[in-house]
């Protein structure tokens, strides 16, 4: 019975041994895993090559010089006053700009550009109204010689030189002509130098304020009024009308002549005619490649003929303005070509290809011998 009662035992004990060890494990494995009070964990950082990307793209590349060496990053627009010296620069090794065409147009040495090795300089000397206009910069790519414009990396900015003599942008002309079509809106450039001027828009006759709802007419200030749908009703004598919290009178602007075009856009509408198609040896004959289109569409003629490169002829190209129907207005070019002491060498087809900027036509004529 004894013997009995201590081998109980010794197994209870065991037991109660065995449990109180792992007990003691499990905690210990449990406290392997807490973080200590204090320890912070480490961060992993990773760089941020795409935001960055994505930033740099977005920013402008061309600031405005300030005094001490300050710089203005610019954005749409900027107001100036006339007279201090303008100073922009365009972050880049190589650089294009872009400015009001008058500056080229005489030679203002006023302007002048240079490129530094890490950005490109702008600097016009007493700017004044005229000056008004947009600026822009891109970066050029080049392969050797040749470059050509970045488009992701362009900025502009329209700076407003504001004079309160001057609310209008002054032009050389003061008499100007529109042409409206059918297929595009036309706009009547009267911008100002302060965006913040009220416009208006007249017509002469009948004298009439012309209404701007935003919509058929509109006002930019930067570009002047615009016509979205132009017809032959808005064909006519036209001029702005600006006023200032700061003048009494109202100021005029360049008068506009409005005419409007009714001619199809594309390749050269061409026809040609020879003064005679049967001659003589010794005669005189002309060959007239004409072209009808846009007033202000350019035309080049170029010939080929029987007799190219052995016999003497005279080529004139001309051009003019004609009226065709109630207020429609056309450009006639012509291109005559004059065959003197005819030979047997001028027989044959005399071929007249006419190209604008839309493509080309081809038109020919036969002149034969009478004989």
């Amino acid at each position: 019975m004894q013997l009995w009662l201590f081998f109980t035992l010794v197994l209870l004990w065991l037991e109660v041994q065995n449990g109180v060890c792992q007990q003691v494990k499990r905690k210990k494995e449990a406290g392997e895993n807490r973080i200590r009070p204090g320890r912070k964990r480490a961060k992993v950082r990773y760089p941020k090559v795409k935001e960055k990307e994505a930033g740099s793209k977005g920013q402008s590349i061309l600031t405005q010089v300030l005094d001490k060496g300050r710089f203005l990053r610019l954005g749409e627009s900027l107001s100036l006053n006339p007279g201090k010296t303008l100073e922009l620069r365009c972050k880049g090794t190589r650089i294009g700009w872009a400015y009001p065409s008058y500056l080229d147009t005489f030679n203002d040495n006023r302007l002048s550009i240079k490129q530094h090795e890490r950005y490109s300089q702008l600097i016009l000397t007493s700017p004044s109204a005229a000056d008004t206009g947009e600026y822009s910069c891109w970066v050029l790519l080049c392969d050797g010689v040749e470059c050509e414009k970045d488009g992701d990396s362009t900025s502009a900015t329209y700076i407003y030189f504001t004079d309160k003599d001057e609310l209008f942008v002054p032009s050389a002309i003061h008499f100007e002509i529109i042409y409206l079509r059918p297929d595009k809106p036309a706009t009547i450039p009267c911008r100002v130098t302060n965006p913040k001027i009220k416009v208006s828009l007249h017509r002469e006759v009948p004298a009439e304020e012309i209404a701007v709802d935003g919509t058929r007419i509109s006002y930019n200030p930067t570009k002047g009024f615009i016509i979205q749908n132009p017809s032959p009703e808005h064909k006519g004598a036209y001029y702005c009308k600006a006023n200032s919290t700061t003048k009494t009178s109202p100021q005029i602007s360049t008068k506009y002549q409005l005419l409007y075009v009714e001619v199809p856009s594309g390749p050269p509408f061409a026809t040609i005619e020879a003064s005679s198609n049967t001659v003589s040896g010794g005669d005189i004959f002309n060959v007239t490649c004409t072209v009808l289109g846009e007033p202000e569409m350019n035309v080049s003629f170029s010939w080929r003929y029987p007799g190219q490169g052995q016999r003497p002829v005279s080529i004139h190209d001309s051009w003019r303005l004609i009226n065709r129907g109630v207020g429609h207005t056309t450009r006639i070019s012509q291109s005559v070509m004059i065959v003197d002491d005819v030979e047997t060498i001028d027989y044959g087809k005399y071929i007249c290809t006419t190209k604008n900027k839309n493509g080309e036509t081809l038109v020919a004529t036969s002149v034969k011998s009478r004989d």
